[in-house]
C-alpha cells in the first residue's frame, strides 16, 4: 500500500493476487474486500463463476497487471466495484451501470417479483386490459428508470405487457436503452418528471424505485453511495417522502389510477408510504413486503 494505490508483489498465481488484493481493499475500509476483489479479478480475465474457480491456481497473467492494480486502487478509494467493472447482475440478467445511474440492488428484484405475481392474478390473461370492451396490451410505467433494471426484466419476463419508463435524466435513460437493447427487450423510454412524460396514457401498473433518502441524511451515507452514485437518484427531500407525495399528486394526469402500484422505500418509511396510498382512496387492498432483512421494503396498493 502506497499512499492508496496497490501496487502488486511478485504474485505467482491467480490465488495468491486475489489473497494480496482482498488483503489491500480491507486495510483501505472497503466494504465486502474479498467479493470486490473477485469480480475485478473475473473482470479482467475475462471469466466468471466455475471458470474463475478452476483458474485460481494458474499463473497471474502479466498482460493484466496494470488493469488489475488500476482496478484494485479505485475500489480501495471507495469506488464502487460495479462502476469500475460497468456492471451489474439483476434478476440473472446482466446490466450497465455508469455513475449517471444507481447501481441495482437484490432487494429490487423482490418488488419485481411482487408486481409480476400480482399482475398475473389481476389479469390472468396476461395480454390485455379491457376499457368499454375495447382490448389494448396490458401498460406497466416504470417511474425513475435509472439503469433499466425493473422496466427491462419487467419487459424480458413479461413480454406480453407494453413497458414504459421514465427518468428526468437523460444520462440514464441512455443507460437504460443500452440495458433494454442488451437484454433484448422493447421498452418506450420518455424523459420527464415523474409522472409528466405519461400524461393521458392509460396506465394498469404503476412501479418506482425512487429517490428516499432524506436529504441531511445523505453526508452519513456509506463512501460508496455518498460520493459515487447520483444524488438525483439518492435525495428525497426533508423527510424522503418528497416523491411519493408527488406521484400521488401527479395521479390526475392518467385517465384513471393503476390498478396495481409498487414502491421501494426506505428503513422506517413503509407505515407512512402506505398511509399515503390508504388516503388517496384509490386500492382496496394495501400489502407491505419485506426485504430479506425482515426489514418493510415494498408498499403496494391493489383494486381487485
Amino acid at each position: 500500500m502506497n499512499d492508496g494505490v496497490y501496487v502488486m508483489s511478485e504474485v505467482k498465481s491467480i490465488r495468491e493476487a486475489f489473497a494480496e488484493a482482498s488483503s489491500f481493499l480491507s486495510r483501505s475500509g472497503c466494504n465486502e474486500p474479498q467479493r470486490s476483489a473477485q469480480l475485478l479479478l473475473e473482470h479482467v480475465l475475462g471469466v466468471s463463476g466455475a471458470a474463475y474457480y478452476m483458474a485460481l491456481a494458474d499463473p497471474f497473467p502479466a498482460a493484466v497487471k496494470e488493469a488489475f492494480e488500476a482496478g484494485v486502487t479505485r475500489r480501495g478509494a471507495g469506488e464502487p466495484v460495479q462502476y469500475i467493472i460497468g456492471e451489474q447482475e439483476f434478476y440473472g440478467r446482466p446490466f450497465e451501470v455508469t455513475p449517471d445511474v444507481l447501481i441495482p440492488r437484490p432487494e429490487t428484484e423482490l418488488l419485481v417479483e411482487a408486481i409480476l405475481r400480482y399482475g398475473a392474478e389481476l389479469w390472468p390473461g396476461g395480454a390485455a386490459a379491457r376499457y368499454g370492451g375495447a382490448a389494448r396490451p396490458l401498460a406497466a410505467v416504470d417511474i425513475g428508470a435509472g439503469s433499466g433494471a425493473i422496466s427491462v426484466t419487467l419487459a424480458a419476463e413479461a413480454p406480453a405487457w407494453r413497458v414504459c419508463a421514465g427518468d428526468i435524466s437523460p444520462a440514464a435513460l441512455a443507460v437504460a436503452e443500452r440495458n433494454a437493447l442488451r437484454n433484448g427487450t422493447a421498452v418506450d423510454f420518455r424523459l420527464g418528471d415523474l409522472l409528466e412524460p405519461f400524461t393521458g396514457m392509460e396506465t394498469d401498473i404503476l412501479v418506482s424505485n425512487p429517490p428516499y433518502i432524506p436529504g441531511e441524511d445523505i453526508a452519513g451515507l456509506q463512501r460508496e453511495v455518498r460520493d459515487h452514485e447520483p444524488r438525483t437518484a439518492l435525495d428525497g427531500g426533508a423527510d424522503g417522502l418528497d416523491p411519493y407525495r408527488r406521484m400521488m399528486e401527479q395521479l390526475t394526469l392518467l385517465p384513471a389510477p393503476p390498478r396495481l402500484i409498487g414502491f421501494e422505500l426506505g428503513f422506517g418509511q413503509a407505515e407512512q408510504v402506505a398511509a399515503l396510498l390508504a388516503a388517496a382512496g384509490h386500492w382496496t387492498e394495501i400489502i407491505t413486503i419485506n426485504d430479506l432483512a425482515g426489514i418493510p421494503r415494498h408498499v403496494l396498493g391493489i383494486t381487485k
